[in-house]
C-alpha cells in the first residue's frame, strides 16, 4: 500500500506560479511511476504529467508543455509539479497517482494509488 498526500494548491492570478508536492508513505515511492492528473470543474479527470522511477524520463500533456515541470526526490519520497505561467483553464483539483508498472501511462485506470487532491484556482 502507498498513501499519497498532495499539498501546495491555492489561489493564484493568471501568469503566476505554484508548486505542488505529493508526499508518499508506506511502500517506498521509488518503486512506482508517479503522475499528476487534474479534474476541472464539471469535466473528466485528465492526465497532466508523469515521471519514471528514477526521475530520468518525464512525459507531459500538450496543454502544459513548456509551463509545467514534474520532478521527484526519491530520498524524500516526494513528487513535485512546478506550474508556471498559469492560466484560468488550469483551474482544477490536482491529484497525485502511483503506478507499480514500468511504463509511463497517461490513462487514469493504469494507476493503482491516488491522493485526495489539492485545489488549484487561477483567477483572470
Amino acid at each position: 500500500q502507498v498513501q499519497l498526500v498532495e499539498s501546495g494548491g491555492g489561489l493564484v492570478q493568471a501568469g503566476g506560479s505554484l508548486r505542488l508536492s505529493c508526499a508518499a508513505s508506506g511502500r517506498t515511492s521509488r518503486r512506482f511511476v508517479m503522475a499528476w492528473f487534474r479534474q476541472p470543474p464539471g469535466k473528466k479527470r485528465e492526465f497532466v504529467a508523469a515521471i519514471n522511477r528514477s526521475g530520468g524520463s518525464t512525459y507531459l500533456a500538450d496543454s502544459v508543455k513548456g509551463r509545467f515541470t514534474i520532478s521527484r526526490d526519491n530520498a524524500k519520497n516526494t513528487v513535485f509539479l512546478q506550474m508556471n505561467s498559469l492560466k484560468p483553464e488550469d483551474t482544477a483539483v490536482y491529484y497525485c497517482a502511483a503506478d507499480a508498472n514500468i511504463r509511463l501511462e497517461i490513462t487514469a485506470r493504469a494507476y493503482d494509488y491516488w491522493g485526495r487532491g489539492t485545489q488549484v484556482t487561477v483567477s483572470s
